[in-house]
């Protein structure tokens, strides 16, 4: 954007059931504007109380680095004619981390809100509020002092700009430079824990060579609960990273480096060669050309660039990176050759010595590439020359990502190293394209001896709806139906509705369509009504023209359509979801914190194939959070890679999931084609309030995968994680919050509508990622995203079932405890319960303050045990060990099924279908009876202490309160005028929804 024409423009919409103050139930209202020292009005509606104004204005911004500091303030005036003054009638305030480009920007409807405790506010104020950079718009006049006490408009005529798509700029954060010494120097003066930019990769400050450090040291093992074997059971590490050994989640300083901001992982140095291009070849053909191609050798490794045809001075500006550990050898030799049918010939080489080979330490800048004459196989000078840069990095490099990789690539040519490199995705930004069916007029069926059996038919891409049939007596159907589906930005594809006439069964004949382009469908962030608008239909087909004239073809369709951004669509597993902001961007609150993968290696992995004669495995690592995705370089034929890769996340909401999906990647080598499916390794699920902020968390996480023959492990993945919190006080308040967006409680789905609304949404984000380079494929996208996690399945409805039994036994052990002392089994127990009984019925005010204190003493004796690791996949809770081979069987049957004839099969598929309801349903309630125990567990360790600190506070007021007070105000606030309510969920329900539960150890 050029700053200096950066203005921030507000469109003023129009007003809605405002409050009459005139003493005539009306009001003359109007408009002030406040943002960065300027003041804008807006025209006087008289006598209006849902004002409808249109209006644009366009402020100046004077710093646009301090915009997010700044606010807009809209106040809602009733104008007093006889006075000349003015009444309030409400206001808003807006925050500069709200506002969004033009491109982003809907009309969103703010409550009003009161200017004090003594005001009398209701109704709304539509506006719409965006950043743009236009220099042809001119900035709206001010408002002055001398004028004040005039009422007039000061809105700008200028309309609001329309910015085609090409011109939308997308500004993506970059690591910082640590080769500029300003830059340096603020690195140097940064905090201990500083916040990296989203997107920022592993990037340590110093490149010295480190001496040979011990293997990463085990500390203990850890078990879930419920008990399973250890070697399920999570391991916590001390490696040594970038930033130290880390003890128990601190890191502790080994050397005398200082804090660098990406010390999740390890250094791991590589020997860099930047083949650029070459000059002057000699020719090798008899046609007196040559078809040139790069060798570089280090030992038993090798790259091979691709060659060039017929040129004496190609270019290549290719880098390869080799692994300076797996190194053995002291000389590499980058050779050109000419490229032949039978026989490739030998043009030159260059030789370096690998002591002589300088390192990139900063502050240094890339190294600059240099000639080199070529020389024959005895090291004389020949004709020719190579332009190359030699030099030893780490994996901060800039060109470590788009490097060819040894220890990567072993068995893979250049040409499919595109394949096998670490990348970042960004999955499409989804929305819920709402179409209401009003009605159509004047249809014109083929036969006019009948009236039509009339349906509308809706198709986006893949996505086919239909409405019920009307058979009207009349040709204008009425259908008022919704139909929903997903679409992603860029708005490629069109809404195509057909009127349809069902003539005879199985025979539908097409009456006349309607295409809509959803770019240029309205956007809304509430609920507020879209107007409606006629649509003529147009003839599938082409007709007589002279037809057309004696009977004009006019029928028309009567719609709403909008894209609904006031939802969060769902496109992965509730339980898992990784995010939870509306689709408007207007909508989103600032992040709370940042969460920091470092992805280290893994371990003990099973073989996935077979090449030459021994078991292998060619695997990357796949991370899932919010719209990123992140996907690690290749490891080929390694059952113990090392990645040793780091990325970061913004963290809007600590009820979310962080998922780490470990695959085998079957795309390279000759049978590698797009036919064959990546193998599913396992997968590590973290939820992010079980994290305390600041720690690093290095766990060894087991890969467990459930197989048609049980459960198996398929090895280790080592993870660091650490979650950083920037706003402590957003994120307390964000426990208070509905879990979803206001849409999803004010006009909530059912959940047929939820279950199809998703799978489409699964299917948009794996066909966007699958069209990526490399591509993210397709059972990957649906592994990460558990789309097969509502299906029926024994085993899933028998664990199920134990986690609500486990739920009931404290229940359970409650009442053996008050039968056995009902029985005297112990007389001393008894009488001390007989005399606590009798003083609590003396003194009923005790009641409440004696339960909520013995829950706070309860809370803090359990913070001794608290858990100090995420949790991780229980064997036993998933019922995964004892399960029976036929339950298997038909677990990994397919949908439907094929085991049985086609009575027996339709049967079977719908108790599958009602089996599977009935098993979310019993899960859900065993979910809110883990959320119960999990409020003084500690394992959410911030909801927690909200949770005790909060029965210390209700025990010392109910103390000093009587009880019928208490009792009579929870009396009639139970009870209190539907007016009163509201449509949203209570503080207490947001808090408890937002509790974790054993959900995130479900296989």
């Amino acid at each position: 954007m050029i700053l200096n024409n950066l203005k921030l423009g507000v469109e003023v919409v129009g007003a809605h059931n405002l409050l009459p103050k005139d003493g005539q139930g009306s009001s003359s209202s109007f408009v002030e504007l406040y943002f960065d020292g300027q003041r804008f009005r807006t025209t006087i509606k008289e006598k209006d109380l849902s004002p409808v104004w249109n209006e644009a204005f366009y402020f100046n911004i004077s710093d646009p680095s301090n915009l997010h500091m700044l606010a807009l303030d809209a106040y809602v005036y009733n104008n007093i004619r006889a006075t000349q003054s003015r009444s309030f009638l409400g206001k808003i305030t807006i925050n500069g981390t709200s506002f969004v480009p033009y491109s982003d920007a809907v009309v969103l409807h703010y409550p009003l809100e009161k200017r004090s405790i003594f005001s009398c506010v209701r109704g709304e104020l539509g506006l719409k509020v965006y950043v743009i950079d236009d220099p042809s718009i001119k900035s709206s006049t001010p408002i002055s002092a001398a004028n004040d006490t005039h009422v007039h408009s000061h809105s700008a005529q200028t309309p609001a700009p329309k910015i085609p798509r090409s011109e939308v700029r997308h500004t993506f954060h970059h690591l910082p430079n640590p080769n500029h010494p300003q830059q340096q120097q603020q690195q140097q003066q940064a905090p201990a824990v500083p916040v990296p930019h989203q997107g920022a990769r592993y990037m340590p400050d110093e490149m010295k060579v480190p001496e040979p450090q011990p293997p990463p040291q085990l500390v203990r093992m850890q078990s879930a609960t419920m008990s399973q074997p250890v070697d399920y059971a999570l391991k916590e590490t001390s490696p040594f990273l970038g930033g130290g050994r880390v003890v128990g989640g601190r890191v502790i300083r080994t050397d005398r480096m200082s804090g660098c901001t990406y010390d999740l992982v390890e250094k791991m140095h590589f020997l860099f060669v930047r083949v650029v291009k070459a000059r002057e070849l000699p020719a090798m053909d008899i046609t007196g050309s040559v078809d040139p191609y790069v060798e570089v050798r280090i030992g038993n490794y090798k790259g091979i660039t691709k060659h060039i045809e017929k040129n004496q001075n190609p270019m290549w500006n290719v880098v390869f990176a080799f692994s300076r550990e797996r190194m053995q050898a002291s000389v590499l030799e980058v050779v050109v050759k000419d490229k032949d049918l039978v026989k490739d010939d030998f043009v030159g080489l260059c030789r370096f010595d690998l002591n002589e080979v300088p390192m990139r330490v900063p502050p240094d800048s890339p190294l600059a590439p240099e000639w080199y004459r070529l020389a024959d196989k005895k090291g004389e000078k020949i004709k020719g020359e190579l332009m190359l840069a030699v030099w030893i990095g780490t994996q901060a490099d800039e060109a470590y990502p788009d490097a060819w990789h040894s220890d990567a690539a072993l068995s893979v040519d250049t040409a499919a190293s595109t394949l096998i490199r670490s990348k970042v995705y960004h999955a499409p930004r989804l929305w819920y394209v709402r179409v209401n069916v009003v009605e159509a007029q004047d249809l014109v069926p083929t036969e006019k001896t009948r009236f039509p059996d009339t349906y509308v038919k809706a198709q986006i891409g893949n996505q086919v709806l239909k409405t019920k049939p009307v058979q009207a007596r009349t040709f204008n159907p009425l259908w008022n139906e919704d139909l929903l589906f997903v679409a992603a930005e860029p708005f490629e594809d069109n809404l195509v509705l057909t009127v349809e006439d069902r003539v005879a069964p199985g025979k539908d004949e097409i009456i006349g369509r309607v295409i809509i382009p959803l770019s240029m469908v309205e956007k809304r962030a509430d609920d507020k009504m879209i107007h409606s608008r006629w649509f003529n239909l147009e003839k599938p087909v082409a007709v007589d023209i002279d037809q057309l004239k004696k009977e004009k073809f006019s029928s028309r369709l009567h719609l709403r359509v909008c894209l609904d951004g006031g939802y969060h669509v769902l496109d992965e597993s509730t339980h898992y979801s990784s995010d939870l902001r509306p689709t408007a961007k207007q909508l989103w609150r600032p992040p709370i914190g940042v969460l920091e993968l470092g992805v280290l290696n893994a371990v003990g992995l099973h073989p996935m194939k077979t090449r030459d004669g021994k078991g292998t495995s060619d695997t990357y690592c796949v991370a899932k959070y919010g719209h990123k995705w992140v996907r690690t370089r290749t490891i080929v034929d390694n059952l113990c890679p090392k990645y040793n890769e780091q990325y970061t996340w913004e963290v809007f909401d600590p009820a979310t999931v962080l998922t780490v999906g470990v695959f085998d990647n079957s795309q390279l080598g000759e049978k590698g084609s797009n036919g064959t499916k990546d193998l599913k390794v396992g997968k590590v699920r973290i939820r992010i309030s079980t994290l305390e902020t600041g720690r690093v968390y290095t766990h060894s996480y087991p890969l467990l995968v459930l197989h048609p023959t049980g459960v198996k492990k398929m090895g280790e993945l080592h993870l660091a994680i650490r979650f950083t919190c920037t706003s402590f006080a957003n994120m307390l308040y964000k426990y208070s919050r509905p879990l979803l967006p206001k849409m999803h409680y004010v006009r909530p789905f059912t959940v047929m509508q939820l279950d199809m609304l998703r799978h489409q949404a699964v299917n948009i984000v794996a066909m966007r990622l699958g069209r990526a380079e490399p591509p993210l494929r397709k059972e990957v996208v649906e592994y990460m995203s558990d789309v097969d996690s509502h299906l029926w399945s024994m085993r899933r409805s028998k664990a199920n079932f134990f986690r609500l039994m486990s739920i009931f036994t404290g229940l359970f052990a409650a009442g053996k405890w008050f039968g056995d002392i009902c029985m005297w089994k112990n007389p001393i127990t008894t009488v001390l319960v007989h005399v606590l009984f009798l003083m609590l019925v003396s003194f009923p005010e005790l009641i409440l303050p004696t339960v909520f204190l013995y829950m706070f003493l309860i809370g803090v004796w359990n913070y001794r045990y608290r858990p100090r690791y995420p949790p991780h996949m229980n064997t036993k809770l998933s019922q995964a060990e004892s399960v029976h081979p036929d339950e298997l069987d038909e677990e990994f049957d397919t949908f439907p099924t094929s085991r049985s004839p086609e009575l027996v099969r339709m049967r079977y598929d719908r108790l599958r279908s009602v089996a599977g309801r009935i098993q979310t349903v019993v899960g859900d309630v065993a979910t809110q009876g883990e959320r119960l125990q999990s409020l003084l567990s500690w394992r959410d360790p911030r909801a927690t202490a909200l949770f005790v600190t909060f029965c210390l506070i209700a025990a010392l007021v109910l103390y000093v309160t009587p009880f019928q007070v208490i009792a009579a105000l929870i009396g009639i606030y139970m009870m209190r005028h539907p007016r009163f309510r509201h449509r949203l969920p209570s503080v207490p329900i947001n808090f408890f929804r937002r509790l974790p539960a054993r959900t995130d150890s479900m296989l």
